[in-house]
């Protein structure tokens, strides 16, 4: 467990009751494995960038790295999708898009996200290679093919992100 910098002083005591009983009811152990949350998605069929996707989401949630989402995990993690400020979401985006945590985003890993957030929404109006080009075209700054947490967190990302994250809060 240990300190993970959350917001849960933001969580209104009702909604902690909320998302407890909710967690109780997902993971009556008290800790969700990385199998738990992919039955508890429906993952069955699914495609790898898919399972990849959700596997990404997983280990960022996994705070402490034991291998479990534990409830201190989760309600920081519920904190901040929905209350936490742009940039702390933006940095925690970040972490999920970095799948290999070398400190930058390639178009390979930013596509790679959002065909497995199409597989997952099963929604697929604007082919993922459109979507990763729109966002290097409006977020490279250097034209390098890889974005920094720094060219992530600029405005025109703000608002890029902002106009995406109703996919990727779809989990």
């Amino acid at each position: 467990m240990g300190a993970h910098g959350s917001n849960m002083d933001e969580v209104l005591a009702e909604d902690m009751h909320h998302w407890y009983n909710k967690f109780m009811r997902e993971s009556p152990s008290g800790l969700i494995t990385l199998f738990e949350l992919k039955t508890m998605l429906q993952m069955q069929g699914m495609t790898e960038e898919a399972s990849g996707y959700v596997d990404q989401v997983f280990y960022t949630f996994d705070m402490d790295g034991d291998g479990y989402i534990d409830f201190v995990e989760y309600i920081a993690a519920v904190s901040l999708l929905l209350k936490g400020e742009i940039n702390q979401k933006l940095k925690w985006y970040f972490k999920l898009f970095d799948q290999d945590g070398n400190g930058k985003i390639d178009r390979d890993e930013m596509e790679t996200i959002f065909k497995a957030i199409q597989d997952i929404t099963r929604s697929y109006d604007i082919p993922p290679d459109d979507i990763v080009s729109l966002i290097y075209e409006r977020i490279d700054v250097n034209n390098e093919g890889e974005l920094t947490l720094e060219e992530f967190i600029t405005t025109s990302s703000i608002q890029c992100l902002q106009s995406m994250s109703s996919g990727l809060l779809t989990l």
